[in-house]
């Protein structure tokens, strides 16, 4: 497939880059500092694996509601895990952080998070092949409904997505919510390490798995479509991260959809948005490291909810 004039206005960098380096670009294992690419996903997927509790004890395991389905389909279901008892905070009115990332390898930030009173939402969705982009989309829309019907006075829900669950995360500010018959109580999204415009996806070795067309990209970028959107809440915050060592393409991706969104003024208000790019962490530290209570990332997370 040739790479295809069609895109944002203006001179887009990738779009010179040859096959081989627009791969590089967008494979994130390339560009790790400390172990070698294999390793590195080794050890992402450890650490994920065990902050779900299944493979390691736990001193205080957080209490659990595994596998809750929000839809008919068998991969549709989240794994609830409620604030630690000692916070003194109920689960239906408590903060509600949602990870969109591999339910059972991705619980990276449930013992931080229950210990301080919020309640961790991890989401299963159909990733490709078996689903589609915009099978995911509906599916993490849905997700979210369900979050807010099974908890209406929860305390505000956070979405965090990192990489692909970041680009996931970020359609959510584009949802109908009005179909779903339910306004959830979005009150921040953390975006990290995603891709926001997905067209240079279509000439990686990824879109074998996705299977895009120029259409699909174009209808589930936010980049090209959040400008037209209008917050939920004027006060919800989006932030929007990313790691040192994560590559250029990443790089730009993230400042250029935090440039949209800080530059939209709408007539009922407009994005709280800020950006970070966290010193030293690679495309995979930077979510892994959630699991430390004193992690930078996971105090900034902390410090959103309950400000």
């Amino acid at each position: 497939m040739a790479i295809s004039d069609v895109g944002l206005p203006g001179e887009v960098p990738w779009k010179k880059m040859s096959a081989e380096e627009l791969e590089n670009q967008y494979c994130p294992s390339q560009w790790v500092v400390r172990l070698g690419a294999e390793e590195a996903l080794r050890t992402y997927s450890q650490i994920g694996i065990e902050g779900t509790g299944v493979t390691s004890p736990r001193a205080r395991p957080p209490r659990k509601s595994r596998a809750c389905p929000y839809g008919d389909g068998e991969g549709e279901k989240v794994d609830i895990y409620f604030p630690d008892k000692r916070s003194g905070q109920a689960a239906s009115s408590c903060h509600i952080c949602v990870s969109l990332c591999s339910k059972d390898e991705s619980a990276f930030m449930v013992d931080p998070l229950t210990a301080q009173g919020v309640a961790v939402v991890i989401v299963a969705y159909d990733i490709a092949p078996k689903g589609t982009l915009d099978q995911m989309v509906d599916q993490v829309t849905r997700s979210v409904a369900f979050v807010q019907t099974r908890y209406p006075s929860n305390g505000g829900i956070y979405l965090c997505g990192h990489s692909a669950g970041a680009q996931l995360a970020a359609m959510m500010l584009l949802a109908n919510w009005t179909k779903h018959g339910v306004t959830p109580n979005l009150k921040g999204f953390f975006l990290v390490s995603g891709v926001f415009d997905l067209e240079p996806i279509m000439y990686t070795s990824q879109n074998i798995a996705l299977q895009l067309t120029l259409e699909d990209a174009q209808r589930n970028s936010p980049q090209l479509k959040v400008a037209q959107a209008q917050p939920v809440d004027p006060t919800c915050r989006v932030l929007v991260v990313v790691g040192q060592f994560d590559s250029p393409e990443f790089h730009r991706q993230s400042w250029e959809f935090y440039q949209v969104l800080s530059t939209q003024t709408l007539c009922q208000g407009e994005w709280k948005a800020s950006f970070e790019q966290l010193h030293d962490v690679d495309h995979f530290e930077i979510v892994e490291n959630l699991t430390q209570k004193d992690n930078v990332l996971t105090q900034i997370i902390l410090k959103t909810i309950f400000q």
